[in-house]
């Protein structure tokens, strides 16, 4: 019977076997300890020059981009980590690719066995692709909420999906409770797992890119994997480097962060992103300073301050963005303010807004909710008079 099992956390890459076969240029090599160095050598060549052997292979080392209206803004440099580039679309690639790591070093996920998790979408569908390179199944549990594009996705990479009411956590049928009755396992949001993944991976790609001048991190919390992981990696490496929280309205954390209470206040239209809890992966990681943890800024973002930021984003700098990534770069601008001019800031460019289509770059609904939209998207907006050109044609 093959294994089921629900997994939601963050491992680290998973390592390979490569085994040489007969290469010219390589000659005939009789010793194992010779061959063994010629293919280590062979297979950094090949990393050299941007080959990657796979989807898992695919996965982190992403550039950081530089962006230029926040950094001129601020009189900062300002980064973003470019995780849109991860080979499914996403931040959250990372930690699909730990979650199987990690259930297949404890032995609870088999070949051909059966993954099942709740998630608001981008982490279902790193898992969803995961498991098609591994040769697992996927389920997937998600909100009826989250928008239909990440759904379709879903579904294209050949997930079961699963849709269920949006009700806060305390409800019993909340997605990761409905998720974790599914598969009788854990949450990724409670699998630290999670965080172990930008531990190892995001925050030392952070350092080795800035060449350790960053001075500041920021990012929003879903799970709160990425600010814990990276936020430790980059205070252990230089204690003076801010860990800040950026929070969308609607969202409990920035109270629990200023004050030590969680309440929240307000909506917001953003994905994947705003907690009303202390998950496990913030637990000791990613709690305020004052408790031991390492995020030492936190500020609020609403929509009508994020959403133009990724307007522009998009008409000036080419980069098409979702709303989680303009929560974080309006923390990354605010805690650019905090820091004054001259410092080296880095967020999270976690997707491409293409999955919010239908709400993010959605008039209609924008303007239901009062919220700023993308005037060249209006249909009464005209950029370029464009002529008819047609030939007649007898």
């Amino acid at each position: 019977m093959k294994a089921s099992i629900f997994i939601t956390s963050t491992p680290p890459f998973l390592g390979f076997t490569h085994h040489l076969r007969s290469r010219p240029f390589l000659g005939q090599v009789k010793k194992q300890s010779h061959l063994l160095h010629m293919e280590t050598w062979a297979m950094a060549s090949v990393g050299d020059l941007g080959v990657r052997r796979g989807f898992v292979d695919s996965v982190g080392n992403t550039p950081l981009i530089r962006l230029n209206a926040a950094s001129k803004a601020t009189g900062c440099e300002i980064y973003g980590k470019a995780e849109f580039l991860n080979p499914g679309g996403s931040v959250k690639d990372r930690a699909a690719l730990y979650i199987v790591k990690d259930a297949e070093e404890k032995g609870l996920l088999k070949p051909g066995g059966l993954i099942v998790e709740g998630t608001a979408g981008n982490t279902g569908i790193g898992l969803a692709l995961v498991g098609n390179a591994k040769g697992y199944k996927t389920v997937i549990v998600i909100p009826q909420t989250q928008s239909q594009e990440k759904k379709d996705m879903l579904r294209l990479a050949g997930a079961t999906l699963v849709e269920v009411p949006a009700v806060p956590y305390k409800n019993p049928n909340n997605y990761v409770k409905y998720s974790g009755r599914l598969a009788e396992a854990l949450a990724q949001f409670d699998n630290i797992a999670n965080r172990q993944a930008h531990y190892e991976t995001t925050g030392p790609e952070i350092w080795k890119q800035t060449e350790g001048k960053v001075d500041g991190f920021i990012c929003a919390i879903g799970t709160g994997g990425t600010l814990a992981g990276v936020g430790k990696y980059l205070k252990e490496q230089n204690p003076n480097v801010r860990i800040g929280m950026a929070d969308p309205m609607g969202a409990a954390m920035y109270n629990y962060y200023s004050s030590g209470v969680l309440q929240s206040s307000g909506t917001s239209i953003s994905e994947g992103i705003g907690q009303g809890r202390v998950t496990a992966n913030l637990e000791s990681w990613g709690v305020p300073a004052r408790d031991g943890g390492a995020v030492d800024f936190w500020c609020q973002v609403t929509d009508e301050e994020a959403l133009p930021l990724i307007f522009d984003l998009l008409k000036q700098e080419g980069f098409c963005m979702g709303g989680s990534t303009a929560i974080n770069i309006g923390g990354a601008i605010k805690l650019a303010k905090e820091l004054g001019p001259g410092h080296t800031i880095v967020t999270i460019l976690c997707d491409l807004g293409t999955r919010y289509q239908s709400k993010v770059f959605n008039v209609d609904f924008l303007k239901s909710k009062g919220l700023p939209y993308p005037e060249w998207l209006d249909p009464a907006f005209k950029d370029v008079s464009v002529p008819q050109v047609f030939e007649t044609v007898i």
